[in-house]
């Protein structure tokens, strides 16, 4: 489950041109399943109004006259209670001086004075949204370095237009991006904590040549969708990626690879210490015996290209498993178009893994460059669970789910 949903969030907005960006994470996060309550300074209503936040989150939006109601002398303090997280976006230099020094002169940073005093304070999330002169400012420098030192949250600001006319640093960064950092805090802490899971995605190329290679259908997206559902429950989460054109998740150890070469020693140096892998990656079986330096040139005939066999992974990683005890399950994937069963039963078996996950690649509706899949988790100890047509990422979640579960067990013994 996506770790916004249900939860409490305080979306604090400042005095800035980029409050009008405010108002769409407000949405996204309402979309999510979060419940949002919005506080306006003063300043920011001079660029947005309170309703936009109400009409948009269905919930109240507060500024400056409600510090002063009948509820002045609780209402920041039950706000600071309730709340999950808080984020302020945009932050201007004015309020991330304040929040810095501790000044708390209206409801909003009176409120993040409150969250932050408990025994576990819940996370301040700020997204800076300033001219450039002024971020760079040596003051405002200082005042990031001492929120950061209190384990405050950052995230931007971006370089791009500005509205003084300047294409700098300091633009706030986008609602989506804000949102999967939300994410991945709010992740934090979940029942995978202190387990790391390594997760393999897309295709290999193996060159013919300086401008030609050899690869395959692969898209990357159930592996990426596995890296996010591991990420949901806590876990850290190293994803290890041929070419795709997909955006890793936000909180993952990202690390590219091209080659089969380059996969296997990407897994086998992050499989020191861990607790899983899933080897979804889509590894080339075959590469160019002698891959040209030089382009080669079109001719008349086509020219004859040997292929050699890459290593086995798997094989590699059982190897390693046995001497050292990690990682300490492995899961693989089975793309077949034919026996599907029975050629995935031989992989689990022949490979040691715990589990297999087959998966139809000549479906149409299924398998390589869409959105959804159809599996059936074949397990060591004979079991067989088959999972009907599903989106990929609900595919994840399930196999993290269950992946969880043997760890856990793993651990009470």
């Amino acid at each position: 489950m996506n770790p916004i949903r249900n939860k409490n969030i305080i979306l604090g907005v400042t005095g800035s041109i980029a409050a009008y960006k405010a108002a769409d994470l407000a949405s996204k996060l309402a979309q999510t399943g979060a419940k949002v309550e919005c506080i306006l300074t003063a300043a920011a209503t001079k660029f947005i109004h309170p309703i936009t936040f109400q009409s948009v989150t269905g919930q109240r939006a507060y500024t400056e006259s409600d510090l002063w109601g009948t509820d002045a002398h609780v209402l920041h303090i039950g706000l600071a209670q309730k709340a999950n997280l808080l984020v302020i976006a945009p932050a201007s230099a004015n309020t991330l001086a304040k929040l810095a020094h501790g000044i708390a002169d209206n409801l909003l940073t009176v409120t993040a004075l409150a969250l932050r005093s408990g025994e576990t304070p819940t996370p301040l999330l700020l997204a800076p949204a300033m001219d450039a002169g002024m971020y760079a400012h040596p003051a405002t420098q200082e005042n990031i370095r001492i929120l950061e030192q209190r384990e405050s949250f950052f995230i931007g600001p971006e370089e791009g237009h500005l509205a003084s006319g300047l294409v700098a640093k300091g633009r706030m960064s986008e609602p989506g991006t804000i949102l999967d950092k939300i994410r991945f805090i709010l992740s934090r802490g979940q029942s995978l904590q202190g387990k790391h899971f390594i997760v393999t995605a897309g295709g290999t190329q193996e060159d013919i040549d300086p401008v030609r290679y050899i690869t395959n259908r692969s898209s990357g997206k159930q592996g990426y969708a596995l890296a996010q559902a591991a990420l949901d429950v806590g876990a850290d989460v190293t994803l290890i990626s041929g070419p795709t054109h997909l955006t890793p998740p936000t909180g993952v150890k990202f690390v590219a690879i091209r080659s089969a070469v380059e996969i296997e020693q990407a897994v086998l140096s992050a499989c020191r210490s861990a607790d899983a892998l899933l080897m979804a990656a889509a590894v080339a079986d075959f590469r160019p015996a002698n891959p040209s330096n030089q382009k080669i040139k079109k001719e008349k005939e086509a020219p004859y290209l040997e292929l050699e066999r890459t290593s086995d992974i798997l094989t590699s990683i059982n190897s390693y498993r046995q001497q050292t005890g990690f990682p300490k399950i492995v899961a693989g994937f089975a793309a077949e178009t034919q026996d599907l069963l029975k050629n995935a039963q031989i992989k689990l078996k022949t490979k040691g893994l715990d589990l297999i996950i087959a998966n139809d690649v000549s479906a149409t509706d299924a398998g390589f460059g869409v959105d959804n899949n159809r599996v059936t988790l074949l397990w060591a100890d004979g079991k067989k669970e088959e999972m009907p047509l599903s989106s990929k990422f609900e595919i994840a979640e399930i196999i993290i789910e269950k992946l969880a579960e043997i760890l856990k067990i793993s651990a009470s013994n």
